[in-house]
């Protein structure tokens, strides 16, 4: 394998507390928590504890202070076991850093500790009934009534949502414009005229609870929002790369794991006279899905090098989202086939592996909106040089 070098030792001490913490608090219930469909409010307060949620923000707000690779550390080691439930990336690295970079004063000493500490979990209010990529064409209104802002509308596919005290609402604020009206909203579940719906059915990541919600008359002060009125696209824009480099971790990390479960499996799995391993089928397939995934390895890698720098462009978050969690399908079709019908039974990890990585292709932007991005930074190049 070709060795690593983004972390420090003390990177890697605190992913030997990430790996305690996972093989202690939730390998062994993440099947009970599939079931029902949420992991409890206790994990979020001992990952608080343990100084595993909001790693990258200041220590000023209740963080450690720590930066993007601890993020990392923490998204690999739960997609290494298959851990899909504990949502600590979104609340820690997609939504804490709006609040880092665009909220108040006031915004960031009210929320970010109670979030670093696991009292306050976090979602992200964007998709909608009739469409989740198109954010500009949002019907969920928040319209200005005196000091405050009154909301109606409703968002779908939210993850934490049957749990979160706490959503970052995108809102139309003024209904006639697009982009530019578009606000980011502070939104507490305790106000009236909030009400969660069923928490939803998925095919996989069965543990994440995912829900609708609905919004009738709520109203928040004005004070709510994050930055200025109008400026949510803007925000949002700001944000999507980092997401869609988790996806990629995600994607990578999930992958491997596979691929490791699957040379333990075909090694022990007799078959003719031999191991399934002994094949030159099963060789070469597992050879050709190794060279694949040390290929991806190292331009994720190289990618949170650069974001890490600052240097990490959305085309080039792009193609890392869609690049990882194309060939993480793959991965996960290949080596659930050498399971044979072991590969379909959902107590193999393999099985679940398989169902939890079709979100990978949706979640933080669907592949084709990733080709599209990426193929609207390349046609203006092609004009040119044509």
């Amino acid at each position: 394998m070709i060795p690593r070098t983004l972390f420090s030792p003390d990177h890697e001490a605190f992913r030997d507390t990430v790996r305690r913490f996972i093989a202690e608090h939730v390998v062994p219930h993440h099947a009970d928590w599939e079931r029902a469909g949420q992991v409890p409010r206790q994990l979020w307060l001992e990952a608080g504890r343990l100084g595993l949620l909001c790693c990258n923000v200041p220590e000023a707000y209740g963080g450690m202070g720590g930066d993007f690779l601890h993020s990392t550390i923490l998204v690999e080691e739960m997609a290494r076991v298959g851990a899909t439930g504990p949502t600590f990336y979104l609340h820690s690295d997609i939504i804490a850093p709006y609040l880092v970079d665009f909220g108040s004063e006031e915004q960031k000493r009210k929320w970010l500790p109670k979030m670093a500490s696991g009292e306050v979990v976090a979602a992200l209010g964007m998709s909608e009934p009739s469409g989740g990529s198109d954010v500009q064409a949002m019907r969920t209104q928040a319209l200005r009534d005196g000091d405050d802002y009154v909301i109606n509308g409703q968002k779908v596919f939210i993850t934490n949502g049957h749990s979160a005290d706490l959503l970052l609402l995108a809102c139309k604020t003024d209904p006639k414009a697009r982009a530019k009206g578009v606000s980011l909203i502070i939104v507490e579940t305790d106000r009236p005229g909030f009400t969660r719906g069923r928490k939803l059915e998925k095919i996989g990541c069965k543990a994440q609870d995912t829900s609708e919600l609905f919004f009738s008359d709520l109203r928040v002060p004005a004070t709510n929002v994050l930055g200025a009125e109008g400026s949510g696209f803007a925000q949002l824009m700001t944000q999507l790369a980092q997401e869609r480099l988790i996806q990629a971790i995600r994607g990578i990390s999930s992958a491997e794991a596979a691929l490791q479960w699957t040379l333990e499996y075909v090694a022990g799995r007799k078959m003719f006279g031999q191991t399934l391993g002994d094949f030159q089928n099963t060789r070469f397939k597992l050879a050709e899905l190794h060279a694949e995934l040390l290929a991806q390895r190292v331009f994720v890698d190289r990618c949170i090098e650069l974001h890490l720098q600052g240097r990490f462009d959305p085309v080039d978050a792009a193609a890392a989202k869609l690049v990882a969690t194309e060939l993480q399908g793959r991965v996960m079709d290949q080596c659930l086939q050498f399971f044979g019908g072991w590969g379909y039974m959902w107590e193999y990890p393999i099985a679940r592996a398989f169902a939890d990585a079709r979100m990978g292709r949706v979640g933080g932007g669907a592949v084709e909106v990733m080709k599209q991005i990426i193929g609207n930074s390349l046609l203006p190049k092609a004009r040119r040089e044509a």
